[in-house]
């Protein structure tokens, strides 16, 4: 895939329903639009590899099985899947970056003032950080999709691998992980491990387009000693369009 504007386009469109998935409940109207669209096989950028191939197997053999009209029992498990996820997280995962980066697995840490500082850049900011921190994986594959969506110069790829890098890819994959080990449901741990398999793969996208590779962890972590702490910066919210749900 060449990274011209469509495919920027396309890529967007990807993050944004993954987005919404991670955002808000199945509802029999998603599961319908879902199996509609022949979900995941409408995705403009299919995970290449082992574990990509397999997560999209898995994908679609989820969304296959989910019933066309579930019944209450049937959205009550998906319920209390998503609820164990996003709003509890007893799972032992939770989906702030904090949590994963943070000595004691506390949330609301550094990485939350870090993404803060990185939206207001760019007019945005979370509508409520008590009820969802900015660091949350909604928030930062919702950010994502509005700056590839602009990006057209080699500078705006670079900015967004840095994003994959110095965010959502040190967390990601071990929250996949474990949401897949623990919930009770085919549809969650399948969106788990498509988000990270679909994110490495537009990183690797990213890297053959700028004709750089992917560095290393301690690359990655030398560049985070010498970065310079930004105060947050606070501006009103703007809203994506089709993003539901408590998100941006």
């Amino acid at each position: 895939m060449t990274l011209d504007a469509e495919a920027a386009a396309a890529l967007a469109e990807d993050i944004e329903t993954l987005a919404l998935l991670h955002d808000v409940e199945l509802t029999p109207e998603v599961i319908a639009a879902l199996k509609g669209v022949g979900f995941p096989g409408n995705l403009g950028l299919a995970p290449g590899g082992e574990a990509g191939l397999g997560s999209f197997e898995m994908m679609r053999m989820a969304v296959a099985a989910l019933p066309a009209q579930p019944d209450a029992g049937q959205l009550d498990e998906l319920a209390a899947d998503f609820a164990a996820i996003y709003l509890t997280a007893s799972f032992g995962a939770s989906p702030s970056e904090s949590y994963w980066l943070s000595d004691d697995h506390l949330v609301c840490q550094d990485a939350m003032f870090d993404l803060r500082a990185l939206y207001a850049a760019h007019g945005l900011a979370a509508p409520d950080w008590r009820k969802r921190p900015d660091d949350h994986l909604v928030f930062q594959l919702q950010f994502l999709a509005r700056r590839i969506a602009a990006a057209s110069t080699p500078g705006d790829w670079r900015a967004l691998a840095d994003l994959l890098d110095l965010h959502l890819l040190r967390w990601l994959p071990d929250f996949s992980r474990r949401v897949a080990d623990r919930c009770d449901t085919m549809f969650y741990a399948a969106l788990a491990l498509l988000t990270d398999a679909w994110l490495q793969q537009a990183r690797d996208l990213i890297a053959a387009h700028l004709g750089e590779p992917r560095p290393t962890v301690e690359e990655i972590a030398a560049r985070l000693g010498s970065r310079r702490q930004e105060d947050p910066v606070s501006v009103p919210l703007r809203f994506v369009p089709g993003a539901a749900g408590p998100g941006w």
